[in-house]
C-alpha cells in the first residue's frame, strides 16, 4: 500500500523559495503524482501534477513559470520547486497519487488513490 509524506514546509517572505517534497512508502514509479494545497477558509486545489515517466507536467495558471514539479523514482520521491513565493501561496500543501498508469485529469477528483498528512507553507505579508 502506497503511503504519502510531505516536507519542505515553512515560513518564508515574499519572492524566496521552498522545496517541497514527497516521499512514498512502497513502489512510486507507477503512480501520477499531484501537489494540492488548501488556504485557510478555501476548498483544496491542485497546484501541480506529474505522470508516473515525468512526460507530461501541468501546472494551475497561478503558479505557471513560479513552480517546477520534478520526480525522482529511484528515490521514490516528488518535488514541487517554489520560487517567488507570494502570500496567496500560504496554505497546507499535499501530495496525491492517483490510480497507477491512468489517463488522469489534473483534478482533486482524480487523485484519491492516497494522501500525505501536509505541510505548511506561510509567506508572510
Amino acid at each position: 500500500q502506497l503511503e504519502l509524506v510531505e516536507s519542505g514546509g515553512g515560513l518564508v517572505y515574499p519572492g524566496e523559495s521552498l522545496r517541497l517534497s514527497c516521499t512514498a512508502s512502497g513502489s512510486l514509479p507507477s503512480y501520477p503524482i499531484a501537489w494540492l494545497r488548501q488556504a485557510p477558509g478555501k476548498e483544496r486545489e491542485t497546484v501541480s501534477c506529474i505522470s508516473a515517466k515525468s512526460t507530461r507536467k501541468d501546472y494551475d495558471n497561478s503558479v505557471k513559470g513560479r513552480f517546477t514539479i520534478s520526480r525522482d523514482n529511484a528515490k521514490n520521491m516528488v518535488f514541487l520547486q517554489m520560487d517567488d513565493l507570494r502570500a496567496e501561496d500560504t496554505g497546507v500543501y499535499f501530495c496525491a497519487a492517483a490510480v497507477p498508469y491512468s489517463d488522469y485529469r489534473c483534478t482533486l477528483t482524480d487523485f484519491q488513490h492516497a494522501w500525505g498528512p501536509g505541510t505548511q507553507v506561510t509567506v508572510a505579508e
